[in-house]
């Protein structure tokens, strides 16, 4: 499994090429990145499963933005 710095790293780097590239993608996300630094209830922090889901998520996201445009 990946460690906690390289998937906060990966999330940043596509969070990133989402809201430079696919404006219209980022202002769509429910999650923020802001609320990554905020932990599930009665949690301390957040688990590397927990992020590594929503580093999944991100990349589906992108990948489908990347099809609609490439079809257009």
């Amino acid at each position: 499994m990946k460690s906690l710095q390289k998937i906060t790293e990966e999330i940043s780097k596509i969070t990133l090429e989402i809201e430079e590239k696919y404006p219209e993608l980022y202002r769509d996300l429910t999650e923020m990145p802001i609320t990554l630094s905020i932990p599930p209830k009665n949690e301390d922090t957040l688990t590397t499963k927990e992020l590594s889901d929503y580093l999944n998520t991100l990349k589906k996201l992108l990948q489908k933005e990347i099809e609609l445009h490439l079809k257009k």
